[in-house]
């Protein structure tokens, strides 16, 4: 009995690709064909470590400049670098809950997923790749000297590998999708400028792939600890006075700002090298009543620093509770959450797979 037509044809097909299967090249260079540029106006990229919930020189510093940015540039990639965060030792069961608390947070402050790709970076694999490949065109001496492993490995006399690299997988992160501009902090600048380099020597040696990203600056003044104006605010702070979380209550927020570090100079001024407490909260005051120093001072006129505190409280508590009570609702609901992580990872991998390919191909993999 005689086989159907396209029984035959699929047994041709199979000794064909059997005998004679494709070259890598002819694979790559199909897959390579799928590679797109950013769309006119650039692509934006940015990471935050899942610490749980931000605090508020995260959002004042970073996040508040995360949502103005989806209305000024078509292609945004907002990623959780939970990468990143292992470089300290970390409880698994507590990461993966900080990395859903960090979802909730950055919903709730406003990030969009229809206008943004929001995932978690170690979803896609492209990252891990692609930072080995960077790390082969960087010399230690480069990375010895960057600030933060100078900074940390101090402080724990010695730090891992994953710490002393963890700048050229940051590189890895951005170039991945060929971004053309990242936000950053001025103690970033310096590995935004890695970054830079690597897409130079990679375009020197194997041809011009990828752009070299340009440092967007917030004009935010760093909000610093409550305790120690000369820190910045920080989650790790071991005061818990120190740093006001976005799901803090009124009252912990009145605590907070009540028992802020000032001087004993009662008129509120704003000078941050001489005042750096009252200046502190000057600064917190302008940003989220969104007016400038000067219109803080202006409302500040006739107030000692114990009364200002109340205005300064006031202003926090009104910007922050839409977005804790948005946190909670978000919070109780992980399906919704994972799902949002979900579709990032899907769209993120639709970008980065293909620029990743063409990597391998002109490295020579295939």
């Amino acid at each position: 009995m005689s086989l159907p037509v396209r029984t035959k044809l699929k047994h041709v097909l199979s000794f064909i690709h059997k005998f004679h299967p494709p070259q890598r090249s002819q694979l790559c260079a199909a897959a390579c064909a799928d590679s797109k540029d950013p769309p006119g106006g650039g692509r934006v990229f940015s990471g935050i470590q899942p610490t749980g919930v931000p605090h508020l020189g995260n959002y004042l510093g970073a996040l508040e400049n995360w949502v103005a940015l989806q209305n000024q540039y078509p292609s945004i990639l907002y990623s959780i670098v939970d990468l990143h965060s292992i470089t300290q030792p970390q409880d698994p069961a507590q990461l993966r809950g900080n990395i859903l608390d960090m979802t909730a947070s950055l919903l709730a402050c406003g990030v969009d997923p229809e206008r943004a790709i929001l995932f978690q970076q170690s979803q896609v694999s492209e990252h891990a790749e692609l930072s080995w490949i960077l790390g082969c065109l960087t010399s230690m001496p480069r990375l010895r000297h960057l600030p933060q492993w100078k900074m940390k490995s101090k402080l724990k006399n010695e730090g891992s590998v994953g710490l002393f690299t963890y700048p050229v997988l940051q590189a890895a992160d951005i170039l991945l999708y060929k971004s053309t501009h990242v936000p950053v902090g001025e103690d970033q600048i310096q590995h935004l400028e890695l970054a830079q380099d690597l897409a130079r020597i990679f375009n020197n040696r194997y041809g011009n792939l990828f752009p070299e990203p340009s440092a967007l600056l917030s004009s935010t003044r760093k909000v610093k600890s409550l305790r120690d104006p000369s820190a910045k605010m920080s989650k790790s702070d071991p005061q818990a006075m120190a740093t006001i979380n976005i799901t803090d209550s009124p009252d912990d927020i009145a605590l907070k700002v009540r028992r802020a570090v000032t001087d004993f100079t009662s008129e509120v001024t704003f000078d941050p090298e001489t005042r750096p407490g009252v200046s502190n909260l000057v600064t917190i005051h302008a940003a989220m009543a969104m007016i400038n120093v000067e219109e803080a001072l202006s409302q500040a006129r006739g107030l000692d620093t114990g009364a200002y505190k109340k205005l300064v409280t006031e202003a926090v508590v009104q910007r922050l509770t839409p977005i804790r009570e948005e946190i909670e609702r978000l919070r109780s609901d992980h399906a919704h959450l994972e799902g949002v992580l979900a579709q990032g990872t899907r769209r993120a991998r639709e970008l980065a797979a293909p620029v990743l390919r063409e990597v391998r191909q002109r490295v020579g993999f295939c």
